[in-house]
């Protein structure tokens, strides 16, 4: 691990930088989190259209986003090369104040860096 002095980020691991990812999304440290992805990262997210870039991204995150807090519980993490899939259980409140419990799956594409240049998530719950 080593730091970036370009971006003031930390260069990490595959695996490190998604287990990163969660403690900052639960943290609620956007602005953390938004380092961890690449400026034209695309973040596919059921019930949303792709999302873009930082900007795109951090409004997602601050004003969008249904979940107000809560704690991600990884399961099993899984590393292809530069590819890192984890499969967890998300519980927490809902901005509305009920409380949430659901399954996960998401897949994330890192760069060299350490950081997300594509991010797809799945939700255990039934739809169809």
């Amino acid at each position: 691990m080593s730091q970036n002095p370009d971006t003031d980020t930390v260069d990490l691991g595959p695996a490190d930088a998604v287990r990163r990812y969660y403690r900052l999304v639960d943290e609620g440290d956007i602005g953390g989190l938004l380092r961890l992805f690449e400026p034209g990262a695309e973040y596919h997210r059921p019930g949303y259209p792709k999302l873009t870039g930082h900007s795109e991204l951090e409004r997602f995150y601050r004003d969008e986003r249904v979940i107000a807090s809560g704690r991600h519980s990884l399961a099993k993490l899984i590393r292809d090369g530069r590819d890192v899939a984890v499969h967890g259980v998300f519980e927490g409140v809902l901005r509305d104040g009920s409380r949430a419990s659901l399954r996960f799956a998401d897949f994330f594409r890192v760069t060299e860096r350490g950081t997300f240049s594509r991010r797809e998530t799945f939700f255990f719950t039934a739809l169809v």
